[in-house]
C-alpha cells in the first residue's frame, strides 16, 4: 500500500514544529520530507541527510522541468520539496510529513490534491499572543506581523482537511496522530487489500 503525504501548516506560535516532530517520533514507517535548498551547508549538515544542496543553477533547472512540488525564495536562498524524494518513498509504502508555510501548502495540494492537509491552530488569538510574547525573543513590531499573519493564514482555512487545535500539546498530538492513522484505514485507499483477501 502507498504510503501518505501530510502537510502540517500553521502559524508562528501554533506549536506546529512540536507536533510535527512527536508525530515523526510516534508513527512508525513515517518520515521527514528533506528539503532541496540553495544555501551552504552548516555545521555537520550532509546532502541527502538535512537537506540536498543544489547550485542556483541546478535549483532553476529543477524548477523548469517540474521537479519541485513547492519552492520559495527565502532571504535569497531557494528553498524546496524535490518530487522524486517524496513519490519515491510514498510509493515505496513510508508517510512522508513535511511542516511548511500556507504558501507552499497551497502549491503541493495544487500538485498532489491526494495529500493530507493540517493546520495547527491555538484556541485563540489571546492564547496566541501570551505564546509569543512568552518566547520573549520577538519584538512588538513582530508580534503584531505575526498575529496578523495568523489571521490571513487562518482564512485559507477552506484548501485544509484538518483543523487541529493546540489548547493541549498532548491532546492535539493524539488527534493530529488519529487523523493520519484514519486516513491510513479509509477503503479508497485498501481495496486493493481487500480484493486480494476476498479473492483467496
Amino acid at each position: 500500500m502507498s504510503g501518505l503525504l501530510i502537510v502540517i501548516a500553521g502559524p508562528s506560535g501554533a506549536g506546529k514544529g512540536t507536533i510535527y516532530n512527536s508525530l515523526l517520533e510516534r508513527l512508525p514507517n513515517t518520515i521527514a520530507s528533506i528539503s532541496a535548498t540553495t544555501r551552504k551547508p552548516r555545521g555537520v549538515e550532509q546532502d541527502g541527510v538535512h537537506y540536498f544542496f543544489k547550485t542556483v543553477s541546478e535549483f532553476e533547472s529543477m524548477i523548469e522541468r517540474d521537479e519541485l512540488l513547492e519552492y520559495a525564495d527565502v532571504f535569497g536562498n531557494y528553498y524546496g520539496t524535490p518530487k522524486k524524494f517524496v513519490m519515491d518513498s510514498i510509493q515505496s509504502g513510508k508517510n512522508v510529513i513535511l511542516e511548511i508555510d500556507v504558501v507552499g501548502a497551497a502549491q503541493i495540494k495544487r500538485k498532489f490534491p491526494s495529500c493530507i492537509m493540517m493546520f495547527i491552530m491555538p484556541p485563540s488569538f489571546e492564547v496566541l499572543e501570551k505564546r509569543l510574547r512568552g518566547r520573549a525573543t520577538d519584538s512588538e513590531e513582530s508580534i503584531v506581523r505575526r498575529l496578523s499573519e495568523a489571521k490571513r493564514e487562518l482564512s485559507t482555512y477552506e484548501m485544509f482537511d484538518y483543523i487541529v487545535f493546540n489548547d493541549d500539546l498532548q491532546q492535539a498530538i493524539s488527534q493530529a496522530e488519529a487523523i493520519i492513522c484514519a486516513e491510513r484505514n479509509k477503503i479508497s485507499r485498501n481495496e486493493s487489500k481487500i480484493k486480494q483477501l476476498l479473492n483467496e
